[in-house]
């Protein structure tokens, strides 16, 4: 799925040249803002996160 996303925005940004100061405007809007990120990295991370199986006693 990210890789077709990916290829999407690359497929728009070569048929509007116009288009890569929209994607790069809206990147740096969404980069601005620090919940996000910090939202985005936890989603990124919590797969390498080990959790306790059990509460230790």
């Amino acid at each position: 799925m990210r890789w077709l996303l990916l290829g999407v925005v690359l497929g728009v940004l070569l048929l509007y040249p116009a288009a890569l100061a929209v994607v790069v405007a809206v990147v740096a809007a969404i980069l601005s803002k620090p919940v996000i990120v910090a939202f985005g990295l936890g989603i990124a991370a919590r797969p390498y996160m080990h959790r306790p199986k059990r509460w230790a006693r």
